[in-house]
């Protein structure tokens, strides 16, 4: 490789590496935000599960059964790259529990084109590459929720998502809601007054838990998938540096040579020059 060749080599890697570099504190950012808004999202959950206790301790009857039907599952993967074995994580571990009777829904079109094909796949949903596209992907799957009938307690739905605490996969039933939730009154101890039906007040209360959950998953997942972006752009950018350090040595020794044959070069003409200057003498 000549040094010119060797040059333009450098100046790619080191345009890779600033890019790299780029997306790897957009990934910090979005991590950043993403903290500070599932604070928020986990007080809300906290406050909806806290009114569906009450009404429950009071309504038993209302009660949502466990589920007896195929589950449907919703899969968060990534909508980009550049982010290390996210997607094959979550594969992994939804083929070793199911049976193949479940229908899939996948959020992420990196994660959606490693389904094309698999006859499990109910819809592939576009998927959130920053904290502001969530709303639109939830948007999207609310609407195919609404096909399957999602407002009725006997749909059978789990999340598979990454959690970025656990750093570990997360497969947790969804629909039908509030199974963990005890028999006793947590706060009070009269009945709440409503002014509709239980059965309508439960209804809306399970629409407002589940559309609260499903932000605080999708902010999960995405803050994950952030964090193995950065992980796995870091590792990039380390290699990036010691090739450009090999390479700059390479570059300065082959610089060396050619000083050194251009040297030589000028003592050669040097010695001619005082061979002919005898000569003439």
């Amino acid at each position: 490789m000549s040094r010119q060749q060797l040059e333009r080599h450098l100046r790619k890697l080191r345009e890779a590496r600033e890019i790299m570099n780029a997306m790897k504190s957009l990934a910090f950012m979005e991590t950043r935000r993403l903290t500070q808004r599932l604070e928020a999202q986990r007080a809300l959950v906290q406050g909806i599960e806290e009114t569906a206790a009450e009404l429950l301790a009071f309504h038993p009857e209302l009660r949502p059964q466990p589920a007896v039907t195929a589950p449907l599952i919703l899969l968060f993967g990534s909508e980009r790259g550049f982010c290390g074995s996210f997607n094959d994580r979550l594969l992994q571990a939804l083929e070793p529990n199911y049976d193949g009777t479940e229908r899939l829904i996948a959020c992420g079109h990196k994660l959606c084109s490693r389904l094309e094909g698999d006859r499990r796949l109910y819809r592939a949903l576009d998927g959130a590459s920053v904290l502001d596209e969530i709303a639109g992907t939830l948007n999207r799957l609310s609407d195919t929720l609404a096909e399957l009938h999602a407002g009725a307690s006997g749909l059978h739905l789990r999340v598979l998502y990454q959690d970025p605490d656990a750093h570990d996969i997360i497969d947790r039933p969804l629909l039908p809601p509030f199974q963990a939730i005890g028999a006793t009154p947590t706060r009070h101890g009269c009945p709440p007054d409503l002014n509709v039906p239980p059965a309508q007040c439960l209804a809306e209360i399970i629409e407002h838990y589940l559309f609260a959950e499903l932000h605080s998953i999708a902010y999960l997942s995405l803050m994950a998938e952030n964090q193995q972006r950065m992980q796995h752009l870091d590792g990039a950018v380390r290699y990036l540096d010691e090739r450009l350090d090999v390479l700059a040595q390479k570059g300065r020794e082959i610089r060396q040579e050619e000083i050194t044959e251009e040297i030589e070069v000028i003592l050669l003409n040097s010695d001619m020059a005082s061979v002919l200057s005898s000569h003439d003498e």
